[in-house]
């Protein structure tokens, strides 16, 4: 027998509904710390951008209530058309949109204005949990597993042709979700070595020693590393790893030695020695038939085909702006003025918070409009300059403890629908985090994407707040199952 809709109230987890309210009122207080004007329109005014925030709150509170009194099975039997909708949504964004900071990805609706990608995160979520719930199915399945990113890449590839980097770039986040549900390690330890490649390929790229050039022979060295390692894993004896450490001391021996007499490129030596790496374990594959040492065999040769194509990617497929950002932000150039400006001022009033903060409405880099954007995606500097770093730590405490109960929340489902939607909104939310704070204080390339509950915008706070309560939704429903 199913639970009476009278009775949701009894079983919705209000721990974290009271984190929600916390979050989304602390965020209405930073967006009144970064666009108050005195001398203009008072905080409650909906013209101005707090009043406007607070109008954006209350209906989300009747979405909080519609979601609630909706029968779980809804988000289930729905899901396939609710992602269809939103991806038919996503293709028409494209053409319909105007250009707004070179972006193609907000719809005007009179006064208002909606961000379609902001609500791609829960469809997608959706029809990833319903596929992923289907009878018996396996995602090691090579057919499950590309069906499964499709679904992911379908709305990612639409944002990308809104000009919409940092929102597609979220959609990462569901790898945390697939490594969660079964996915080889492999494939999530190629993402993350991807990103240090291509940070120390891009770092030490003009630097060259004779005829080597650093970068490259860094990260051909960090694959041989690895290579190495899941080689021992897989074989946990030291011998492969002694031959082939061996190898390479006598390959850079040999290396040095003709250096001495001619200029000798010990990048290609280490790349060498990966493709010698690969020709070893296809031959341990076909010797004991294990697929796995085809597996390091392809992250060894990916690795070395990534390293060759990153010059290509950055050059060709990203935009100028874009290019100067990460350059800015590895510290290859320095345009305090132009690029670096976002970051800079951002520190500069993060820093001038001191331990705790110069009080509400008291920020001076806020209120003299230093830092762009400090409304939407460098909210954060707003909470450091008027809180210091005990709001800040406060901040950044609050959502880890969010995030931390949703994946509780996500482990005591009992169906895999409920698990892979919950672990799918908590990567989401850690994406957001881990990604807005470090684009703020520097750590990663400014690629614009919100603070959750405490950004300024509508698209924003509704798109979380559905993806929240879905999964509340869900889990209030769980005894059902």
């Amino acid at each position: 027998m199913s639970y009476r809709k009278t009775e949701i109230w009894k079983s919705v987890d209000w721990f974290t509904i009271i984190l929600y309210v916390v979050m989304v009122i602390a965020g209405w207080f930073s967006i009144c710390g970064a666009s108050y004007e005195f001398d203009n329109v008072g905080l409650f005014d909906p013209s101005g951008r707090p009043g406007s925030q607070l109008i954006w709150i209350g209906l989300s509170a009747v979405i909080i209530f519609v979601i609630l009194m909706l029968d779980s099975n809804f988000f289930d039997i729905f899901a396939n058309l609710i992602y269809i909708a939103v991806i038919l949504l996503l293709i028409a964004t494209i053409f319909l949109a105007p250009n707004i900071k070179g972006s193609h990805s907000w719809l005007v609706l009179g006064p208002v204005r909606l961000q379609p990608a902001e609500f791609a995160k829960f469809a997608t979520a959706l029809v990833v949990a319903k596929l992923m719930n289907t009878y018996a199915f396996k995602l090691t399945t090579p057919k499950n597993f590309m069906i499964t990113l499709l679904l992911i890449f379908l709305p990612m590839v639409c944002i990308l042709l809104q000009k919409e980097t940092g929102s597609a770039l979220v959609y990462l986040a569901f790898f945390l979700m697939l490594y969660r549900e079964g996915m080889s390690g492999y494939i999530l330890l190629a993402g993350v070595c991807a990103v240090v490649f291509f940070v120390a390929g891009m770092k030490y790229s003009e630097v060259i020693t004779g005829i080597t050039p650093v970068g490259e022979l860094l990260v051909s060295c960090m694959i041989l590393v690895i290579t190495m390692l899941l080689i021992q894993i897989e074989r946990k004896d030291g011998k492969a790893i002694f031959c082939i450490l061996a190898g390479t001391a006598c390959a850079y021996l040999v290396g040095y030695i003709v250096s001495i007499f001619t200029p000798v490129n010990f990048a290609f030596i280490a790349e060498g020695l990966v493709l010698l790496s690969v020709l070893y374990l296809i031959y341990l594959s076909i010797r004991n038939w294990v697929w796995h040492y085809v597996l390091i065999a392809l992250f060894a040769l990916g690795s070395l085909a990534f390293l060759f194509s990153v010059s290509y990617v950055f050059d060709n497929i990203l935009e100028p702006h874009q290019q100067v950002r990460i350059k800015v932000s590895l510290g290859l150039e320095d345009d305090p003025s132009g690029a670096g400006y976002n970051v800079n001022q951002s520190k500069i009033a993060i820093g001038s918070g001191g331990f705790s903060g110069k009080g509400f409405l008291n920020g001076t880099q806020t209120k003299l409009k230093y830092v762009p954007e400090q409304d939407t995606d460098f909210i954060f500097c707003t909470v450091g300059e008027e809180q210091g770093f005990l709001g800040s730590a406060a901040v950044l405490i609050l959502f880890g403890i969010f995030i931390l109960r949703l994946i509780v929340l996500a482990e005591r489902q009992g169906n895999t629908f409920g698990r892979v939607y919950g672990y799918s909104v908590a990567s989401i939310f850690f994406f957001h985090l881990a990604i807005n704070v470090g684009m703020v204080t520097g750590l990663t390339p400014v690629i614009g994407i919100p603070l959750p509950f405490f950004s300024y915008g509508g698209s924003s706070l509704w798109g979380f707040t559905i993806l929240l309560f879905i999964f509340l939704r869900l889990d209030a429903s769980r005894k059902e199952h």
